[in-house]
């Protein structure tokens, strides 16, 4: 897969204007060259950048670290918080990532449960409202 770096640059400047972040704070925040800054998030240069380059990046935009590189690769990005391995021999990171994922689907799991029983009673009420209308109507008669 190619990379993306227009999408790169998309990102940073996004995320710079939902923090309210100059390009100074973020070099700062970042402690990533100028130079270096500028080239990515202009995109006027497009070359093999660090993974610690575009972590330091993600981490000073507040992002997951493995927010840019996953941009980058055109993979979903993870959230903060979210585990990301460092590659396919990271065992422990790939597990994590499961156990991340197995407690998202328990939660909606869990959510899905709720909103079942919420439609339960809702269609509870509207037999309710229906028999009681029928009721009137034969009473009617």
């Amino acid at each position: 897969m190619s990379e993306d770096w227009v999408a790169v640059a998309r990102a940073i400047n996004q995320r710079m204007a939902e923090l309210g972040l100059s390009q100074r704070e973020f070099i700062a925040r970042s402690q990533v060259s100028k130079a270096t800054v500028r080239e990515i998030q202009h995109n006027t240069a497009q070359r093999r950048r660090s993974d610690r380059t575009l972590e330091a990046l993600s981490v000073a935009l507040d992002l997951h670290a493995g927010y840019l590189a996953a941009v980058l690769a055109g993979r979903r990005p993870p959230e903060v918080g979210e585990p990301t391995p460092r590659g396919d021999d990271d065992i422990p990171g790939r597990l994590a990532v499961i156990e991340h994922q197995l407690r998202e689907i328990t939660d909606r799991l869990r959510d899905l449960g709720t909103v079942n029983e919420r439609l339960d009673e809702i269609s509870a009420s509207v037999e309710t409202v229906l028999g009681s209308i029928s009721n009137g109507r034969q009473q009617r008669r």
